[in-house]
């Protein structure tokens, strides 16, 4: 036995094994894993990117994960608890490191006690509490975890559980719910909770346990039990019918986390990352409360026969965030025709004559994998459809060419350095460390270029790893102006590693732009800003906890083909001017400030109900005004009403872009006529 983990055990007065009669059922280590704990601590240390020693100061942020992903709205521990078992803080190097466990169990046996007396109570309280809420009472709740310290006492912490309770039961009644029907929607809830807590099971402790080791080094790296490993492969090759979504568990919501590109969620709804899942229902049957559900099971539920359609109903995590709705999406599989680069024109038209800009929307970097193993010549691939859509651009007669990579989270590297080598000579895209600190550039040895003319990449928060490897590359070479927003700072890489028992997805590498920055963290900043809708503080490596940083290395050498900075003087000021007067931004940045102002109110959520349809109609009342503005300046016919609403068009992005690009030409051809001048001069 370790010795460490019983001095721990006895100077927090907690025994190894329970004697309390309660009804539910304490967890052990399962020592089939012992191996694979020992494995997890040499495979870490050999092969992780920062090559860390699991010490005492990696296990202290472990011990703060563990009880985070345990308790995450720190609704079940005191802070009585949380200083107790703090003895255990540089304990779970050694538990790992031995192969000995315990003490994550028996922290999560407390959790257990904790959380069972929680929700039994409630539950038997939970239909009298309803019936004796008064709405008129003017208090508030914060509903923002992180805005919350550890409740001092019972008390405390009863009144944190009344005002939740009070808010949900709310919401519900807003929601056109009867009493009747919101204390049996409670109830349910808080049953799947206890369910998901007693079909919890050694092996997910030890995961949970495992991973909060692998956090506390970077939050890419990661452990898979055996059921989470196969549920990985499957994401990763989208083979199951589904939604296109990634979900994870948000204290006891499944929450979105993005979107697959050209996937049913993406191309049918307007699901976004943040969003939280309340309900799932089937076609012609009833929804069914999935709050408290085990994460796995509604996932199950999600997915289904393709062509079926599914039914989610969901708090969105814009605008009214205390309002739910409810979408319908038909289940199909992620096809590789669904991820093809697509082309449009845009059509500007300045001094009396019309100009036509490319644009080439990319949503992944893809390639037929298994075409090319069977020899196929014509496989698909984003470099070649690209190629292939930029020669059909070019027989429009287009001014300047537009890439689109907004929303697109990666892919392959080998079509991001290839797809980057359509606009350059052949030379460097992108520079890999690895954990020994080799580096090792990668480019394309393609000499030949599929456009040569002035462009333009338009990015955005969710525009990711392979994505900023190419708007990276690009904007080094001055091939290319950035547009749009800060991309998400995915900037390492991940290799998965069999275990005796499941799988290890660790960070070994990072990358590097050819100027030396890392895309890690900080990601690619763009030349332009556009307003954007998605908040950087809640999406983006940035968000994550403890990711790795952002450095340099040393730049490689490569030319510049445009000093773009030179022309943002001139860029920038005509580009605001635009943007101040065109109904579409007007709005849009509109939004984003009733969104900032919903994020306020996200912590002091109102429990008076005239307040809150109040805010409701309020809310209701500034998306039709602010809508009807737009359309009214537009020439289109007003709404009536604030269901009809639908996203500002995409183009909006796309034709400011093209403007930007047309002042990019001419301000080029100025900068020539002029130092022709100059030269004729002299």
């Amino acid at each position: 036995m370790n010795y460490k983990r019983l001095l721990l055990c006895l100077l927090t007065g907690y025994t190894l094994a329970s004697t309390s009669a309660s009804a539910y059922q304490e967890l052990q280590p399962p020592h089939e894993y012992d191996k694979v704990s020992k494995e997890l601590v040499e495979m870490l240390e050999a092969i992780h990117y920062n090559r860390p020693h699991i010490d005492d100061a990696i296990s202290e942020k472990a011990f703060d994960y563990y009880i985070d992903s345990l308790d995450p709205s720190k609704s079940f521990f005191l802070k009585s608890d949380i200083d107790k078992l703090s003895q255990y803080k540089d304990s779970f190097d050694d538990a790992l490191r031995n192969g000995d466990t315990q003490v994550a169990y028996t922290i999560y046996n407390l959790f257990l006690e904790r959380l069972e007396k929680r929700l039994t109570s409630l539950q038997s309280k939970l239909p009298e509490m309803v019936k004796g809420f008064n709405f008129e009472l003017d208090e508030s709740f914060n509903a923002d975890p992180e805005a919350r310290k550890w409740a001092t006492t019972e008390a405390e912490l009863d009144d944190y559980w009344r005002k939740r309770l009070k808010n949900r039961a709310l919401t519900l009644k807003l929601n056109g719910e009867n009493q009747d029907k919101i204390i049996s929607i409670l109830e349910k809830r808080y049953k799947n909770q206890l369910k998901q807590v007693d079909q919890t099971n050694a092996t997910d402790v030890f995961q949970t346990f495992a991973n909060s080791v692998t956090a506390a080094l970077d939050p890419h790296t990661t452990y898979f039990a055996p059921r989470a490993s196969e549920a990985f492969n499957i994401n990763m090759s989208l083979s199951l019918e589904g939604i296109g979504a990634v979900l994870q568990m948000d204290d006891d919501y499944t929450k979105v986390v993005r979107l697959i590109p050209g996937g049913p969620a993406a191309t049918q709804s307007d699901l976004s990352p943040n969003d939280r899942i309340i309900a799932v229902g089937q076609e012609g049957k009833p929804m069914i409360d999935v709050v408290g559900m085990r994460l796995d099971d509604v996932v199950d539920m999600i997915r289904g026969e393709r062509d079926t359609t599914v039914k989610l109903e969901i708090a969105p995590s814009k605008g009214d965030t205390q309002a739910s709705k409810t979408i319908s999406i038909v289940r199909k599989k992620v096809k590789l025709e669904d991820q093809s680069a697509k082309k449009e024109i845009v059509e500007i038209e300045r001094d009396g004559e019309k100009y036509k800009v490319g644009v080439i929307t990319l949503p992944t970097f893809y390639s037929d994998f298994a075409a090319i193993q069977a020899g196929e010549k014509n496989y698909k691939s984003s470099t070649r459809d690209t190629k292939k859509l930029i020669e059909e651009l070019r027989k429009e007669d287009i001014s300047a060419l537009i890439l689109d990579l907004r929303n697109n989270g990666g892919g392959s590297l080998q079509e991001a350095n290839a797809l980057a080598g359509l606009f350059i000579p052949s030379g460097p895209t992108v520079q890999i460390r690895d954990q020994s600190g080799r580096v090792t550039p990668l480019g394309d040895l393609d000499k030949s270029i599929a456009y040569s003319g002035p462009m333009a990449v338009l990015v955005n928060r969710m525009s990711a790893s392979a994505s900023e490897i190419v708007a990276g590359a690009l904007q080094d070479y001055g091939r290319a102006l950035i547009l749009g927003n800060q991309t998400f700072g995915k900037g390492t890489v991940q290799v998965l590693q069999d275990l005796d028992k499941g799988q290890l997805k660790v960070t070994q590498a990072k990358f590097y732009r050819i100027s030396g920055e890392s895309t890690q963290h900080k990601g690619v900043m763009p030349d332009i800003i556009f307003p954007s809708l998605i908040d950087k503080k809640a999406i983006g490596e940035s968000a994550l906890k403890n990711p790795l940083p952002w450095d340099k290395i040393h730049e490689t050498r490569y030319p510049i083909y445009w000093n773009m900075p030179a022309y943002l003087p001139i860029l920038e000021p005509r580009h605001e001017a635009r943007m101040a007067k065109d109904p579409n931004f007007i709005a849009i940045n509109e939004q984003i400030a009733e969104f900032k102002k919903q994020e306020y109110m996200y912590r002091n959520i109102s429990l008076n109900e005239k307040t809150r349809i109040k805010q409701r109609e309020e809310n209701k009342a500034n998306d039709l005004k602010r809508e009807n503005e737009r359309r009214k300046a537009l020439g289109l016919d007003l709404l009536t009403s604030v269901e009809d609403i639908k996203p500002v068009e995409e183009d909006t992005y796309a034709k400011e872009a093209s403007e930007i690009l047309l002042d990019f030409i001419a301000t080029n051809q100025m900068a020539q006529a002029q130092a022709k001048k100059k030269t004729a001069q002299n």
